[in-house]
């Protein structure tokens, strides 16, 4: 890593966050490689080793980012979890997950590959953004529910984020799975992520408000 500093290594970092993303959405996992982020940055290639060895690592630095954003609104909702209603939290919480798509493509299709080819350092960036956002959905459910026990709380996370890594594929289809579908026979919806949360939610969270 040359020397620089913080700030300036920050911005660095995000200027090549900034080109994965938009190699990612447009060419997919496959199609995101240094070469294709480079022409996206003022970055050469070689300089782009400076910040992260692997395009996985540079995709879960991706993640990082995105987990930071929705721990940041979580916990801004843990503030107000206890003057809301069951119906209220429930909406409140799933709009958290509005413009997520990076997120939750990432944990669906590839975190697997992206964790295998990626440093543990760097692996424990994402470990802990994963740690705060227990926390902080913890910290939800403990003002909404005081007399939820630590079991239950756990319970609770474990069964969200186990359900947020099947959510992608039911809210967005590629144009090639919805004509294969229809030649297959199959009826099909594309719920937003939205409504699929919200409606997980509902059945989820304790009665009593």
């Amino acid at each position: 890593m040359p020397r620089s500093s913080p700030e300036r290594t920050k911005k660095r970092q995000n200027e090549i966050l900034d080109a994965c993303e938009k190699v990612y959405r447009e060419q997919g996992f496959y199609g995101v490689n240094i070469k294709e982020i480079s022409t996206e940055t003022s970055f050469t290639r070689p300089s782009i080793y400076n910040y992260f060895e692997t395009k996985e690592e540079i995709l879960l630095g991706l993640l990082v980012r995105e987990y930071d954003g929705w721990c940041g609104e979580l916990e801004k909702l843990g503030a107000l979890a206890e003057t809301l209603s069951r119906l209220d939290l429930a909406e409140q919480m799933a709009h958290t997950l509005d413009g997520k798509e990076i997120l939750l493509r990432i944990l669906n299709m590839n975190l697997f590959e992206i964790e295998q080819n990626s440093r543990v350092e760097r692996l424990a960036e994402f470990k802990k953004q994963y740690a705060r956002a227990t926390d902080a959905l913890t910290g939800i459910m403990r003002s909404f529910q005081p007399e939820m026990t630590d079991s239950e709380c756990m319970e609770f996370c474990e069964i969200f984020f186990a359900y947020l890594f099947g959510v992608y594929p039911f809210a967005f289809h590629t144009e090639k799975q919805k004509a294969a579908m229809e030649l297959a026979g199959i009826r099909f919806r594309e719920p937003t992520v939205y409504q699929m949360v919200y409606r997980f939610l509902l059945r989820m969270i304790p009665m009593g408000k």
